[in-house]
């Protein structure tokens, strides 16, 4: 019972740390303009993602461009692109391993093999939380670098998105919930002391029962 609760337990923190990164991979608000200024009052805030970027006026308007090239893109966007599409692959395809594993399911009909299922989709998760964590974590480098680079234009620096953060917490999930999913064993249906009965006593040809059984 304790490892079934563990593992759906793990199921729900990974379902919902996919559905975070793929809001993540959608929203273009990976970087956002850095107000640096004296001078407070804007006219617009440019919004950078991994597929569009978007223009916001200082009236409330919102204006967005898809990325015309893939190859006019720097090599970080370039890199998030692909890593987190093949993240969020990858946890498609933990979850189905994890569906098809669970004690839940009967898909699988021998215990430990189900158990040894989960764990391969726990590991998988584990794996596409790391490939969410690389881009995250080189795209917030580059940023800060370029906010504390003085050759950059005030104009051009950009601040850390609210779409790193919610992928930020995507992979705290993702790897908790594989690490749960890691630690499922097989439950434990049967006793560890086999019960032995005795053969079922005869009565004879005459009715009475064999002597040979209470010897």
């Amino acid at each position: 019972m304790a490892s079934a609760a563990l593992e759906i337990l793990g199921l729900i923190l990974c379902v919902f740390g996919t559905l975070l990164e793929m809001t993540a991979c959608g929203l273009p608000t990976w970087k956002v303009t850095a107000f640096i200024e004296a001078n407070i009052v804007v006219a617009q805030t440019i919004w950078d993602g991994l597929w569009m970027s978007c223009a916001v006026q200082s009236t409330g308007q919102m204006q967005c461009k898809m990325h015309d090239s893939m190859l006019a893109l720097s090599h970080d966007l370039q890199a998030a692109r692909a890593l987190t599409v093949i993240s969020s692959v990858m946890c498609v395809v933990g979850l189905m391993v994890v569906i098809a594993g669970a004690q839940c399911t009967n898909c699988i009909k021998t215990e430990s093999v189900k158990a040894r299922v989960v764990n391969v989709g726990g590991v998988i998760y584990i794996i596409s939380a790391i490939f969410m964590l690389v881009p995250l974590c080189w795209m917030a480098n580059n940023i800060i670098s370029d906010f504390y680079n003085p050759q950059v234009p005030p104009a051009k620096k950009r601040e850390i998105g609210a779409a790193l953060y919610i992928g930020w917490a995507a992979t705290a999930l993702l790897l908790l919930g594989g690490s749960m999913l890691c630690c499922s064993c097989p439950s434990s249906g049967s006793s560890g002391y086999s019960v032995k009965y005795a053969p079922t006593k005869r009565a004879t040809s005459n009715g009475d029962y064999d002597k040979r059984n209470y010897v």
